[in-house]
């Protein structure tokens, strides 16, 4: 170990690079061992200093691994947000620093907890729970940012296994032990017996995910659906120019009109972006009725707006009738403005069309395709596990709708995806997922991707999937069963401490 020569610059540069080496690990690059290798590192560098070293160092971590990870928000806020690029990368380092907070607090109650932080119960059981612990925090302060939860990294690893069981949180748990088992077994030079059980223990974690990976915790309940994913590529700078509206709306008809053959057409969030009253009769009624003499059902984002003005993001089903869900978790100063009495005009993004959103009713019935309900999420609303499971296990598909437009060509369209394969693996539900410009992707209920679409092309993505029921534990329990061993695991590592 070389804790001596880390005491200084040193070891706060290799917090710093670990956090940005840890994006990696997640989609496009997928190198998922990075997961359990970035915060070995960081841990390595907070044994022996005080709490407020490990909290500058929590912090420095947060900010390669954010500002690496969460590069795609300057895009959004310059490119499409219309503001000054030197004010956006204000804006864009500010909303990094402030995500760094978590790991950063991490790394304070860390050191204050470790006493001799190379007793295993330290690293295997106190540093994994409070990562978590702050994980979790994350997704949920302020409506929550649960973006590179280090679960997510681990789509294609056999970690993923433990998805449909605990989540991922119990995904990011089990990684976070990992991380904690191998700089155990580092730190036990001289003791063969603690090295040999840290690497027992390591191969038992990895070894019984994998197993469970392979049960089957859903089963087919129907019969194939033939679907048609449309992806306009409609350029999201012209998205709210009026003369583009026409445009959009016969973009999406032609593409629809060559796959009548498909039992449900599906278009993404937004994909048209005007109020449903307006185009019902002149646009959506002859369409629908087109649709009706296929036999096939239109699933269509769109905004709604409400007889006392409010206005949703919502879907509409047409399958005969005209059926909504109106989306319940907004996305803050994209759909709607906090503080908007004080912020409201200050700058471009602040001051967007369409951005004061309502929210819909938490209770809304699930919509249904072909006679089955299905889980609706449209766009940010699929990174919240613990919500998108109400509709379960009644839900027999996950349905997502997406505008990833508004990343352009950067990391974003490819985390998303990769979150929304997670939604898949812990319900156990075949996932269609629909975007504006890529990637639209079709998954089976393992979360693997059957079919996906490229990106910056008009494409319909085609396929079928099977409608499938039964409920995995994480569908019956949630994300409580892990949050409270996580609690267990610190107040057993401070028992210890107190113990000895």
């Amino acid at each position: 170990m070389a804790e001596g020569r880390l005491a200084g610059w040193r070891g706060d540069a290799l917090a710093l690079a670990a956090g940005a080496l840890l994006p990696a690990a997640f989609a496009p690059l997928g190198l998922w061992p990075l997961a359990v290798a970035a915060p070995a590192v960081l841990w390595l560098t907070w044994l022996d200093v005080p709490p407020r070293r490990a909290l500058w160092r929590g912090w420095l971590f947060g900010l390669g691994l954010f500002g690496v990870g969460v590069s795609w928000v300057f895009v959004a806020i310059h490119v499409y947000g219309h503001t000054p690029a030197p004010l956006a990368a204000v804006l864009t380092f500010l909303f990094i620093a402030f995500l760094a907070l978590f790991p950063a607090a991490q790394g304070w109650l860390s050191a204050r907890l470790a006493g001799d932080a190379r007793r295993p119960a330290v690293l295997v059981l106190a540093w994994p729970a409070l990562w978590v612990l702050a994980e979790w925090s994350r997704g949920r302060f302020l409506t929550g940012f649960p973006w590179l939860h280090l679960g997510y990294s681990q789509t294609d690893s056999p970690l993923a296994g433990l998805a449909p069981v605990a989540g991922v949180y119990g995904v990011s748990l089990a990684v976070a032990v990992s991380a904690g088992l191998v700089l155990a077994v580092l730190a036990a030079r001289g003791r063969p017996r603690l090295r040999a059980a840290g690497l027992a223990a390591l191969a038992a974690l990895w070894l019984g995910a994998g197993l469970l990976g392979r049960m089957a915790w859903s089963e087919p309940a129907g019969d194939p659906i033939r679907v048609a994913l449309v992806q306009g590529n409609v350029p999201q700078i012209t998205k709210w120019q009026p003369g583009s509206v026409e445009r959009r709306l016969r973009t999406y008809a032609a593409l629809t009109r060559e796959h009548w053959d498909a039992d449900v057409v599906i278009w993404p969030e937004n994909s048209v972006t005007v109020f449903y009253h307006r185009l019902a009769e002149p646009f959506f009624a002859p369409l629908a009725a087109e649709a009706r003499a296929h036999g096939t059902e239109l699933l269509v984002g769109l905004p709604v707006r409400e007889p006392d003005g409010r206005y949703h993001s919502s879907f509409a089903h047409f399958d005969g009738g005209v059926h909504f869900y109106h989306k319940t978790h907004l996305v803050p100063f994209g759909e709607y403005v906090p503080l908007e009495r004080w912020l409201r005009g200050l700058i471009g993004f602040f001051d967007l069309p369409m951005s004061g959103f309502s929210p819909g009713p938490a209770d809304q019935a699930p919509l249904t395709l072909r006679g089955h309900p299905v889980a609706v999420s449209i766009c940010y609303e699929d990174a919240f596990g613990e919500e998108l499971i109400r509709w379960l296990p009644r839900a027999a598909l996950l349905v997502n709708g997406s505008n990833n437009a508004w990343y352009g060509d950067s990391l974003a369209p490819h985390q998303h995806l990769q979150i929304s394969r997670m939604r898949a693996l812990e319900t156990a539900r075949p996932l269609l997922r629909v975007t504006t410009n890529g990637i639209s992707a079709i998954t089976d209920a393992r979360g693997r991707v059957l079919a996906r679409s490229p990106q910056f092309a008009a494409h319909v993505l085609r396929g079928e999937v099977r409608p499938h029921r039964g409920a995995t534990p994480y569908v019956r329990t949630g994300n409580a069963p892990v949050l409270a061993l996580a609690l267990l695991m610190v107040g057993a590592a401070a028992a210890r401490r107190r113990l000895l």
